[in-house]
């Protein structure tokens, strides 16, 4: 058993760092425990040793490395302390640490910061999430192909039972960091990840939660500085005595949004160290604003001729407003659909409807420029001829793209992330 004190998380100052080395996959015969899963625990004498037990025997009949389960004990009060010292005894490769204060936070903060396993997981004590979703989780870890793994419960092919009230708390949580944060991943809050020790060691001194928020902080630090994410569609299965009070939570993870939101904005965060030197390419998918501003200006330079061609075909019999709506309209369903694969990398139908409602939003906002912009050419000068016409749309037209650009890359498509079976 090993004591934590206070003393031991005393955030220190963060240097910028140096960029992470390329990932590499972990050798076949490694000669210390590849795998390190930690259980946070306060107060769980009744579902600990079942926990611990059935995760033991699940990793030693399925898990091809070696391994440890480290219970992370968050100042509890009752027996959980002599049932996590009794396993730990019991069960080889099994570990305990004691904290002097609770935090779900604070005890993977700790247990990730004192291991030395190349692969760091954790999953929570009542074992919501099927075991079977384990090895898939950490498999693109060991690997190298990937730099954090997460479970997600709000993908396609994930099997969830749970009651409407979390269901909707769970969905809102998660809608409302993609429209505040502009996240990729699906499910922050799910309780079974794992990360690999280098990007760790990197990414906790920048976390400054050490409660609920500390799995979302984590995550949108790592997306923002480009690391790959790995998603794994889950079974899950609530667990009605969850330990959680949801308004408090809630409360305190607005305020962690709005912390790491102004952190962000103000660039205190130093986030180059995090990316790996040398980036990383998906084969034609680009690495990052510069291909992407390429591609989506071929993108757009071909969804403008056929704009120009649509309206000169429409406008004789509609009139220039209607044929401008209606050139528009398909043309930027068009470019949305063409960006969604050549620019972003997305493939696969997942997400198609809602990138694309997204998409017209956008096209809303190319109509408003382009229509006020007829509108002012007619106020001011009511004989112009076509071609005055067309230059005119052109100019703004170009306005519109570039802000297109913005809106697709920070909220339509704000991240490129790997999934497992999941499409984008």
């Amino acid at each position: 058993m090993r004591t934590v004190r206070r003393s031991a998380l005393i955030d220190r100052p963060i240097p910028e760092p140096s960029a992470l080395p390329r990932r590499a996959p972990l050798p076949a015969h490694h000669p210390e425990p590849v795998l390190d899963v930690v259980v946070p625990v306060y107060n769980e004498e009744n579902d600990l040793e079942p926990c611990v037990r059935r995760l033991h025997a699940h990793l030693g009949e399925t898990f091809p490395y070696a391994f440890r389960i480290t219970i992370a004990d968050n100042a509890s009060t009752d027996a959980t302390p002599r049932i996590a010292a009794r396993l730990a005894a019991e069960l080889p490769g099994t570990d305990w640490i004691r904290l002097a204060e609770k935090g779900r936070g604070r005890a993977l903060h700790t247990a990730w910061s004192h291991s030395r396993a190349p692969v760091l997981a954790y999953l929570d004590v009542d074992l919501s999430t099927d075991l079977a979703a384990l090895l898939p989780l950490v498999a693109p870890l060991i690997s190298g192909h990937s730099d954090i793994a997460i479970g997600t419960r709000l993908a396609r092919g994930s099997q969830v039972v749970r009651g409407p009230k979390r269901e909707i708390i769970s969905r809102c949580y998660n809608g409302l960091l993609r429209s505040t944060l502009a996240v990729g991943f699906s499910d922050a809050q799910c309780g079974f990840k794992a990360v690999r020790r280098d990007v760790a060691e990197r990414l906790l001194p920048l976390v400054e939660d050490r409660e609920w928020f500390f799995d979302t902080e984590l995550l949108v630090i790592a997306e923002r500085a480009g690391l790959r994410i790995h998603e794994v569609p889950v079974d899950w299965v609530d667990d009605p005595d969850s330990r959680v009070h949801i308004l408090s939570t809630a409360l305190a993870d607005l305020r962690g949004m709005a912390r790491l939101g102004r952190a962000l904005a103000g660039g205190r965060l130093p986030l180059t160290g995090l990316r790996r030197s040398g980036g990383d390419l998906d084969g034609e998918l680009p690495a990052g604003l510069a291909r992407q501003a390429v591609r989506f200006a071929a993108v757009g330079a071909a969804s403008t001729l056929c704009y120009l061609l649509l309206y000169t075909l429409l406008r004789p019999a509609a009139g220039a407003q209607t044929a401008n709506a209606l050139a528009l309209l398909a043309s930027a369903i068009a470019n949305t659909a063409a960006n969604r694969r050549l620019t972003f990398g997305v493939r696969g139908r997942d997400g198609a409807l809602r990138h694309q409602l997204k998409g017209l939003a956008a096209f809303v906002v190319g109509l408003t420029l382009t229509s006020g912009s007829l509108a002012v050419l007619h106020h001011t000068a009511p004989g112009a001829g076509h071609r005055v016409e067309l230059a005119t749309l052109i100019a703004a037209n170009l306005a519109a793209t570039l802000l297109r650009f913005l809106l697709f890359r920070a909220w339509v498509f704000p991240a490129r992330r790997t999934t497992g079976s999941v499409s984008p």
